[in-house]
């Protein structure tokens, strides 16, 4: 018994390392595809008037499958595990519980949400003496951020990505 507890609490803890990804990191303007580098883009000195707090509506439908797929496959285990044991090892009562645990597990997983709010910024901003502010918001931290010169990298007609001009203090370790 103590062994299916242990194999079904390290499925279990590998199933919840899988799906662990932050949606909107790879939207930062800070992050390149490999397509992207090593090549000349556009940059442009802006002059950030104000920076503001957002929030950043991000897919998070990969996510949900991931949570859908690790479901399906550790309650199927944990299904037949179950099943087995409590129908004194036959193969039919393992089973019915891998079928019930795997829909249960990914019924379970599905549940995660389709979208999910992740922190950004409104950045407003002039590009050259009496223009026309604009915004842009950027998947980012506030402390990102600061009033002053900036650097707007547009590699496509519309896009634009201002990069973070401050460093963010390291988080405090109190012992």
């Amino acid at each position: 018994m103590r062994k299916v507890f242990y194999v079904s609490a390290s499925l279990i803890a590998l199933g919840s390392l899988a799906a662990c990804t932050t949606p909107g990191a790879s939207d930062a303007p800070d992050v390149y595809s490999s397509n992207e580098i090593n090549q000349a883009q556009a940059a442009t000195v802006v002059n950030i008037l104000a920076v503001l707090p957002a929030r950043v509506n991000e897919d998070n439908s990969a996510n949900q499958q991931t949570a859908s797929n690790v479901g399906t496959v550790l309650g199927a285990v944990g299904g037949a595990l179950l099943g087995g044991l409590a129908f004194h090892g036959g193969y039919g009562g393992a089973a019915l519980g891998a079928a019930g645990g795997g829909l249960l597990g990914s019924a379970a997983g599905a549940t995660q949400p389709v979208s999910v709010l992740v922190q950004g910024v409104s950045i407003t901003y002039t590009v050259g003496a009496g223009t026309q502010p604009m915004n842009s918001v950027e998947v980012g931290q506030l402390c990102q951020f600061h009033a002053g010169q900036g650097i707007m990298v547009t590699n496509g007609p519309g896009v634009t990505r201002i990069q973070p001009n401050a460093v963010c203090p390291p988080p405090s370790t109190k012992a």
